[in-house]
């Protein structure tokens, strides 16, 4: 059986993997859209449009969750895990890295991370 921390790494770096090639193929890239406001992170490991932002960066939240969905569905069944329990681990780390000042939606709200 694999440890919490197994599956944690191979989250990390299935995530590293999909942003350096994610964000090399937009004009927008995932921390601009981040730090503009255009993008958010979700309680569920998944990114969408904070409220009250413009559309712009649809294309690529939508491209970027794409393979994320991808990339936790190859963990959850590595790991015996849902989807979810995948999404909502990996949201947790993906918070913990980004800036203060990100939006993010925490159990269907949004707030502006603090710290």
């Amino acid at each position: 059986m694999r440890t919490i921390q197994q599956i944690a790494l191979k989250i990390a770096v299935a995530v590293m993997m999909i942003a350096g090639t994610v964000s090399t193929a937009f004009a927008l890239d995932l921390e601009t859209a981040r730090k503009s406001g255009l993008a958010g992170e979700v309680d569920n490991g998944l990114l969408a449009i904070p409220p009250g932002a413009p559309t712009d960066a649809q294309e690529l939240i939508t491209s970027i969750n794409n393979s994320r969905r991808a990339e936790y569905a190859k963990v959850a069944a590595q790991n015996n895990l849902t989807l979810e329990a995948v999404g909502t681990m990996m949201s947790q780390k993906i918070y913990a890295r980004i800036p203060a000042g990100t939006w993010v939606e925490v159990n269907g709200k949004w707030i502006k991370k603090e710290r």
